[in-house]
């Protein structure tokens, strides 16, 4: 029956996670027809599990009424059978050991359970970036990334194609942003308009770029400069990075980390010394701060 219980349980957990509509604070919605599918074929199984503990309960009371009846064996048979009986225990000390790790399996995966129903689903913010640092490597640079890894400031997708589709892929999406007058990253195609910009940063110089994202100064950032960021899901929360650029904020700008802004001007170049190399700054003409989204995460589509 336990097994009934953890069936149950995580196809409810899942359930619960789409219903408040916190499952996007660990997916890409993109994929929420995989957590869907589990919640079927989770609660299909656990209703197997049911049917079958249910079946084996009345099977095991059927037999044992079966025995009661047969119970008139005389004292002679009862003598001869315990003399014979005197060997067979010895697998009990077997048995403890082998339950007690199956009751800790079964308690490891209550674990999630009850973490995913009570535990409240909090949205990263910039103590995830103060924690983690982030990095960006050059434009020349080569890097292998594991997808599992945290991706800070520039979008790299290139870790799931072949290197000719990934061409292809970039190709057709820088195309798709170059001749717009005025690059203004949604929520849809932020993470997307990043990879191209940062792909082919000199194409897009002096061009006009507006986004949301949420301020970040750190502690080596100077001046009014801020780095906006947006945290972003490839597939899910385990290849979640933060992304965005470098922003120069008009003289006398006060922003906290984690202040939510709306940012338009034009793309540059500064040398950026934490870095020891020179990276794309967006100079900013317009600027405003903006309540916090309802969703604050944006996803590869």
């Amino acid at each position: 029956m336990v097994r009934f219980f953890i069936l149950i349980g995580f196809s409810f957990m899942f359930f619960m996670l789409h219903y408040t509509g916190d499952i996007n604070k660990f997916i890409n919605m993109k994929y929420a027809y995989l957590s869907i599918s589990a919640i079927v074929i989770m609660g299909f199984l656990g209703v197997v599990e049911f049917i079958r503990v249910s079946r084996k309960q009345v099977a095991e009371e059927k037999r044992a009424e079966s025995e009661n009846e047969c119970c008139t064996v005389d004292h002679d048979h009862h003598d001869h059978h315990d003399d014979h009986d005197h060997g067979h225990d010895h697998g009990h000390s077997h048995e403890q050991p082998n339950k007690l790790k199956r009751y800790l399996g079964y308690a490891v995966l209550f674990v999630p359970i009850f973490t995913g129903l009570f535990l409240p689903a909090y949205a990263l913010d910039s103590s995830f970036v103060k924690a983690k640092g982030f990095s960006f490597p050059t434009f020349e640079q080569n890097v292998e990334l594991n997808p599992g890894n945290h991706q800070f400031l520039k979008p790299d997708s290139s870790i799931f194609y072949n290197k000719d589709s990934y061409k292809d892929v970039a190709q057709r999406e820088r195309e798709e942003f170059i001749n717009r007058s005025m690059i203004k990253l949604t929520d849809a195609d932020y993470l997307k308009g990043m990879e191209a910009i940062y792909n082919d940063p000199s194409a897009f110089m002096n061009k006009t770029i507006g986004f949301d994202g949420f301020a970040f100064k750190g502690v080596q950032v100077d001046g009014n400069h801020y780095f906006v960021f947006r945290f972003g899901f490839i597939h899910c929360v385990a290849d979640s990075g933060v992304f965005g650029m470098l922003v120069e904020f008009p003289n006398g700008t006060q922003l906290s980390d984690d202040d939510w802004v709306h940012v338009s001007g034009k793309l540059s170049w500064e040398l950026y010394q934490p870095f020891k190399q020179t990276i794309p700054v967006l100079k900013v003409s317009e600027w405003n701060k903006i309540d916090t989204p309802k969703d604050p995460y944006v996803y590869r589509t």
